[in-house]
């Protein structure tokens, strides 16, 4: 296993993933890339808003982030996003924006921690989703490995450089997960 841990972002974080997430890093090409990027000085504005936000003493409820846990040093982050409130439909993400940590199996380690936090600090949720694009083999080889189902296909949703990609989603239950044996 990776020396890897899920935390909360700090005020003293903030240069470094502004740093990380500036619009010409690697990891672009790969998170959604058919939707706008901000320009540094928007980035900027967003860290800066965040900045006050922690200050303030507030912590971010719906993004942790990922850190070498002996080094504390930044290498992406996890969230997750309401579909549906009134339904108790949420989705999750995970960025590695920190390119020396690819292929290193870090996102499925970090998948099992944020998942096994997002469903012990929601009861009531009783599945998960995660949606994709079909450029991104990556993302959909993981969600596969961790046992998500593809619940549907979207064909030819997103524009990436000029060509078409579905879009993929994927869901996994509370019930399948919790029949897993490798999970934490």
């Amino acid at each position: 296993m990776n020396n890897i841990k899920i935390r909360e972002l700090f005020a003293d974080d903030l240069d470094e993933y502004f740093e990380l997430n500036k619009p010409n890093k690697e990891f672009h090409k790969y998170n959604g890339p058919y939707f706008k990027k901000d320009t540094v000085e928007e980035l900027k504005a967003a860290v800066s808003k965040i900045r006050d936000f922690l200050v303030e003493g507030n912590l971010l409820e719906r993004k942790k982030m990922i850190v070498n846990s002996v080094t504390d040093e930044l290498i992406g982050e996890v969230s997750w996003y309401w579909k549906s409130e009134e339904t108790n439909w949420l989705e999750i993400g995970i960025v590695i924006f920190n390119e020396k940590y690819w292929g290193c199996g870090i996102g499925f380690e970090a998948m099992i921690k944020w998942i096994n936090y997002v469903f012990n600090q929601k009861k009531d949720i009783v599945r998960i989703g995660l949606t994709t694009w079909s450029g991104n083999e990556r993302m959909m080889k993981l969600s596969e490995k961790l046992g998500f189902k593809c619940e549907a296909k979207y064909r030819n949703a997103r524009i990436v450089e000029g060509k078409y990609y579905d879009s993929v989603s994927y869901g996994l239950l509370r019930e399948e997960w919790e029949e897993l044996s490798w999970k934490e």
